[in-house]
């Protein structure tokens, strides 16, 4: 068994590390597919990764408990949604400003908050190996002997898309983003599945983030998220808004870092900034490549119809 597996044992680090990179990117991507199901175009994803990193880092540092610096980490993404949801709701703001507003305002309060956590090491989630799972040659030791958020990765986007797709609250909250016209003639107020929707995807950006400091790290530094929240504005896109196929593009570009990553440990003799720049280099391959099979597939794969539209004076 051990010759026969020998050659492909080989691959069973990247893979692992492909998941734990694009872990935090899927919970983001996931979290602004459900905000802009619901018909709001949100692109602080970025700060509100970085401020659910501090949050959660924080209070694990201050509890000992990594499971409450993650709800941390949650609220903190949610709260900064609250600030898009007054500014862009409530006010009538473009949404594509304060999006860009929040990421600077989230990028900002967190280096300026966690400047004296700089080098502190928190609890965090470790590897926890499942019975039987784990011990399956090649793919076993990478699936299953992750940490739990890890494992929250796995079932999370299929329970998003069964509740966008097979529940009522899912189908009034999408109604809020197709037509907000007609879902209000139907009953459903558009407004409150908006604010729905951006709290929702607040939080698991925010959940994103505490991955990044609790299991990725332990600890935290600035830039800590490193752009990842931008790639998950792109796997938006690139997944056709669908939480299913977030997956395949959220460890796909996790496999591009961690590639990155091990070719500048194994001394490979290629520039470091051009190493640096392969996850977003294939960030943009993906759009390109995205805008062409949209174009064949005549009209499938679209955005939410009302996506970014305000409602104006009627609100909910």
């Amino acid at each position: 068994m051990p010759d026969m597996w020998g050659p492909l044992a080989m691959f069973t680090p990247l893979l692992a590390a492909a998941i734990q990179s694009g872990a935090p990117i899927l919970f983001a991507t996931v979290g602004e597919i459900v905000t802009e199901r619901s018909g709001t175009l949100n692109l602080g994803v970025e700060g509100m990764m970085l401020c659910g990193a501090l949050a959660a880092f924080v209070v694990s540092l201050g509890t000992g408990s990594p499971w409450l610096g993650a709800l941390a980490g949650c609220a903190a993404g949610s709260l900064l949604a609250v600030l898009h949801g007054l500014s862009t709701l409530t006010c009538g703001g473009n949404q594509v400003v304060s999006g860009l507003a929040l990421t600077i305002l989230g990028v900002g309060l967190a280096d300026t908050l966690g400047a004296g956590h700089i080098g502190q090491v928190s609890p965090g989630f470790d590897p926890v190996a499942v019975p039987l799972l784990s011990t399956i040659p090649v793919l076993g030791p990478a699936l299953f002997n992750q940490d739990p958020l890890v494992y929250l990765s796995y079932v999370m986007p299929l329970a998003v898309w069964l509740l966008l797709c097979r529940t009522r609250w899912g189908l009034h909250l999408q109604a809020a983003g197709e037509n907000p016209a007609a879902a209000r003639a139907a009953g459903i107020s558009p407004l409150r599945w908006r604010w729905i929707g951006i709290l929702a995807g607040g939080a698991l950006c925010g959940l994103g983030g505490a991955y990044l400091s609790l299991a990725a790290t332990h600890l935290w530094t600035t830039n800590l998220t490193a752009g990842r929240g931008w790639i998950a504005v792109a796997l938006v896109i690139f997944s056709a808004w669908r939480p299913e196929r977030a997956m395949l593009g959220a460890y796909l570009f996790g496999g591009v870092m961690a590639l990155q990553l091990r070719l500048q440990a194994m001394g490979a003799a290629l520039p470091s900034s051009l190493l640096l720049m392969m996850p977003y280099a294939m960030t943009v391959l993906a759009l390109v490549v995205f805008s062409r099979a949209k174009a064949r597939a005549a009209g499938r794969n679209l955005p939410p119809a009302s996506l970014g539209v305000p409602l104006g004076g009627e609100g909910g």
